[in-house]
């Protein structure tokens, strides 16, 4: 059943896409996957036809899409690796705090570069001493005549080393938590403004993930985003669609993994016969099965409520915790049907089984998203 939120543009877009990506990606991603990075290439090529922030307005270059258009762009992105998880990043996370708060000569100023893959973007919150707690973020931003001076680390921080303008949480009043947050935008060639290493993850391999280190870096005041000590009302503000986007992925990966399963057990032969007769295999993939249809019409419920604009921060929650458990299981599932095989590098489930542990913990642990459902239910 298609989902009510796409149209026939929307299927007439998403062929357009996978044709790209059959092009330009698939017989790529594993020469990205070893070399450690999706090369900026890729992301020029992304730009060039029109994949890159296509909701933003056409006055600063986009197409003024709708957020069907994101969906379709994030689902096929997934189904050829979770290491472009960086560009859905870059379209659906950062850019939208540009066209939210920025000033217009803000958005005039980068927005046309966000779209031409000129620049590429992250968001930098996590620390290497604050995670899920963002009110007790170090890194210090202190005015100084017509700039601010910023102090800090930060750590796990998604296209880390591409990033040409970064989204940096930092605290313009050390005295406050909360109300003491603002949003600087920094770029890359930023006086003062490093990056660490490189790091080296279990998973998503060719997506390039840094830490960053800020020595006295010099920041315009021009480049503050909205109003200072608002910053962490923005972010709550905007983690609901940021959330929406790895349930996306993961309930993406988890239709991806249970058709791998599928296609391995019916070809694979034991005792005479193909392993897919077998009523414990057909038991196993019954139960995936049932369980990732729930979850597609959770999700394609709640991706309806927010084109709609709603406040569903506590479904989007309970979605992000379930569904990337459920993403979890289902690779486990289907790497042991897989068997030996399922444990080597040559088979796809083997990289899908190491890329999905993640998405429980970034976007917030699904143990906040607990925090917040309960919270949310007057507990």
């Amino acid at each position: 059943m298609t989902a009510r939120y796409l149209q026939e543009e929307h299927h007439i877009f998403r062929d357009a896409f996978r044709k790209f990506l059959d092009k330009e990606a698939y017989p790529y991603f594993n020469d990205w996957e070893d070399t450690g990075i999706i090369p900026r290439s890729f992301w020029a090529k992304m730009g060039d036809n029109g994949f890159l922030c296509p909701w933003v307005d056409e006055k600063f270059g986009g197409l003024n899409t709708d957020f069907g258009y994101s969906v379709v762009i994030n689902e096929e992105l997934e189904k050829v690796g979770t290491s472009l998880i960086g560009i859905g990043l870059h379209n659906d996370i950062v850019v939208p705090y540009i066209n939210e708060y920025g000033t217009e000569e803000q958005k005039k100023r980068w927005l046309p570069k966000c779209i031409s893959s000129e620049y590429i973007t992250a968001i930098a919150m996590t620390e290497p001493g604050a995670g899920s707690d963002l009110a007790g973020i170090g890194t210090t931003a202190v005015k100084d005549g017509d700039h601010y001076i910023v102090n800090g680390q930060k750590t796990f921080i998604t296209n880390g080393i591409h990033a040409d303008l970064i989204l940096v949480v930092c605290k313009t009043n050390p005295k406050e938590r909360h109300k003491g947050i603002s949003l600087l935008m920094i770029e890359r060639d930023t006086p003062g403004f490093s990056r660490g290493r490189k790091l080296e993850k279990i998973g998503l391999h060719a997506q390039d993930t840094a830490e960053l280190i800020f020595e006295d870096a010099k920041v315009p005041v021009e480049n503050l985003l909205g109003k200072e000590g608002e910053g962490f009302y923005y972010l709550m503000k905007q983690l609901q669609q940021e959330r929406l986007l790895v349930c996306i992925s993961a309930q993406t990966a988890a239709e991806v993994m249970l058709k791998l399963a599928i296609k391995y057990v019916k070809e694979r032969q034991a005792f005479g016969k193909s392993i897919s007769q077998f009523q414990t295999v057909q038991f196993r993939l019954a139960e995936m099965a049932t369980e990732i249809e729930i979850g597609r019409t959770f999700l394609d419920d709640l991706i309806e409520q927010h084109i709609e604009g709603k406040d569903v921060v506590t479904k989007v929650s309970m979605a992000k915790w379930w569904l990337t458990d459920m993403a979890k299981k289902v690779a486990s599932e289907s790497m042991q049907l897989h068997g030996g095989y399922g444990y080597m590098e040559e088979y796809e489930i083997a990289r899908r089984y190491r890329d999905v542990p993640v998405s429980a913990i970034y976007a917030g642990t699904n143990e906040i998203m607990k925090t917040i459902i309960v919270k949310n239910m007057g507990l």
